[in-house]
């Protein structure tokens, strides 16, 4: 599926028009964040993926974003029992237990806050090392904004999202049942197929990304999910005309769940109420695993072969462009997803992570120095990066100052700040000095 600059341009166009300006100029500025590291997986266990994503950044401050209030609740529930500190937040939370989990989130290190979109805005937070969607956004711009609020320190960060076929139906049909007019609507149906491309593509990510907000970068970016480890793909021909032809075959009356029983063969009291056993298509599937007729399926609503009727408890129909592919005109070539469970994929090639990779002797003094900054940020009242953030703690690591005139030169470090905090970090640099000689 195409990405194109279109929604962003009809933004853009919309504000000269309500602002009633003549011939104004415009100023667009760069969009790439190069920092973040892109990722997208079919979503298979939620919560066992987020906990083994969440332990490739052990100790650090993240979000994760969730679609309902009753999933943020239990999805933070669920991380606080396995010993990661997580907080609630949504509107529905009284307004002082939203104030106190943000300010938590501001001044203390490791909070992982698990929030729908009303949080997030205004939050200037520069040590977000990571955002995590376990539900689809509803656009690309709302996934750009959201995923914009890690590594605002320019230090490595990571957008993390995974989706499946319940996210599809779920936010098409949030579209269909607003009271928007059915212009509008053709507008956001429009923006949630493009970010369902983009989420089923194998090229680079952050080239598709920068292109629909009318920025190319020239290049690959080598720091995305598709770059670092290029995705697999495989004739799906042939088990997507068995699919279209058991959705044809059965009715179109029914869910993901029951077509793939009739696939595979499986007896149900549904399969025997509808006499579907008799059908040419029962059993015909066999020799493909569930995993991947799932995958099947998502994909091929994605590209508009199937839909998946919101009203019908989720019922597949069969589109006006699955014909070719049923009468063998076309071919279908898909993505191939991981068959593992929710594992985190590593990549081919090393990229830099969130979490600093240090010594022995340097991890000691990174935590001596963040333990410092904690102390002085409690006691002011203000959150940790106010005093310094971990980019200037990492220089202090790396170039390890000892005297005032040495302090100058480390990253984030001015004069003013020298002189309020300087002499304190630089003790605890000399005894770690002193401690290792």
């Amino acid at each position: 599926m195409a990405l194109t600059a279109t929604a962003d341009q009809r933004t853009r166009e919309e504000i000269v028009t309500r602002l009633a300006l003549h011939e104004p100029r415009r100023f667009v500025s760069g969009f790439d964040r190069p920092n973040i590291h892109y990722a997208v997986a079919p979503k298979t266990d939620a919560t066992r993926q987020l906990q083994r994503f969440l332990a490739t950044h052990p100790g650090q401050a993240g979000i994760v974003y969730c679609l309902s209030r009753a999933r943020v609740e239990s999805i933070a529930k669920q991380l606080d029992a396995a010993g990661i500190q997580a907080l609630p937040y949504h509107a529905g939370l009284p307004p002082e237990t939203r104030r106190r989990h943000q300010a938590r989130f501001l001044r203390e290190d490791g909070i992982v806050m698990v929030a729908t979109v009303a949080f997030g805005m205004g939050i200037d937070k520069p040590d977000v090392r990571f955002v995590a969607h376990l539900d689809l956004p509803k656009s690309m711009e709302a996934y750009y904004q959201e995923t914009g609020r890690a590594g605002r320190d320019g230090q490595a960060a990571d957008a993390w999202l995974i989706y499946g076929m319940q996210d599809v139906v779920r936010l098409r049909q949030m579209v269909d049942a607003s009271d928007a007019d059915e212009a509008h609507k053709r507008i956001e149906r429009a923006r949630l197929d493009t970010l369902l491309g983009w989420c089923e593509m194998t090229t680079c990510r952050r080239r598709a990304l920068l292109a629909y907000f009318d920025d190319d970068p020239g290049r690959d970016c080598g720091n995305c999910d598709n770059c670092l480890s290029q995705p697999a793909t495989w004739d799906a021909t042939e088990p997507a005309r068995m699919l279209l032809s058991c959705i044809y075959r059965t009715g179109q009356r029914f869910g993901v769940g029951h077509v793939l029983d009739v696939l595979l063969g499986r007896t149900t009291e549904k399969t025997a109420q509808n006499h579907h056993e008799t059908l040419s298509t029962w059993g015909i599937g066999r020799d493909i695993a569930e995993p991947r007729w799932r995958s099947i399926v998502r994909q091929l609503v994605v590209r508009g072969y199937v839909t998946a009727d919101a009203d019908r408890f989720g019922a597949l129909r069969l589109a006006a462009s699955s014909r070719g592919l049923l009468r063998g005109e076309d071919r279908l070539v898909l993505r191939e997803d991981p068959v593992s469970t929710g594992r985190v994929k590593k990549p081919k090639t090393t990229r830099p992570t969130g979490a600093p990779e240090l010594s022995p002797e340097d991890t000691a003094l990174w935590h001596a120095l963040r333990a410092l900054r904690k102390r002085i940020a409690d006691d002011e009242g203000v959150p940790p990066f106010v005093v310094f953030q971990d980019a200037t703690l990492l220089d202090m690591v790396r170039q390890r100052p000892t005297r005032p005139t040495a302090m100058l030169d480390v990253h984030g470090v001015g004069q003013k700040r020298l002189e309020r905090y300087g002499e304190r970090f630089l003790d605890v640099i000399r005894e770690h000095q002193l401690g290792t000689e």
